[in-house]
């Protein structure tokens, strides 16, 4: 399955919380696509993503918005 969330325009800490509660739900091969515009979140939700071992990509697009894809293995 593929999540997506929409953390634009949001703070931080909301978009890491929010998506502490969709990696939850998440199942092996199953997705998730972030996307933050948050200074905050840009630099400390990779830094849990890494911490717990995710696997994920980071792409920069306009305005500084950046999309974060996880993936479950």
């Amino acid at each position: 399955m593929i999540y997506k969330y929409d953390g634009r325009g949001e703070k931080c800490p909301v978009p890491l919380v929010n998506l502490r509660l969709l990696l939850k739900k998440m199942h092996p091969n199953d997705e998730c696509i972030i996307t933050i515009d948050d200074l905050g979140s840009i630099t400390d939700i990779p830094k849990l993503l890494t911490k717990q071992g995710y696997h994920y990509r980071e792409q920069n697009t306009v305005n500084g918005i950046v999309e974060i894809s996880i993936k479950v293995t």
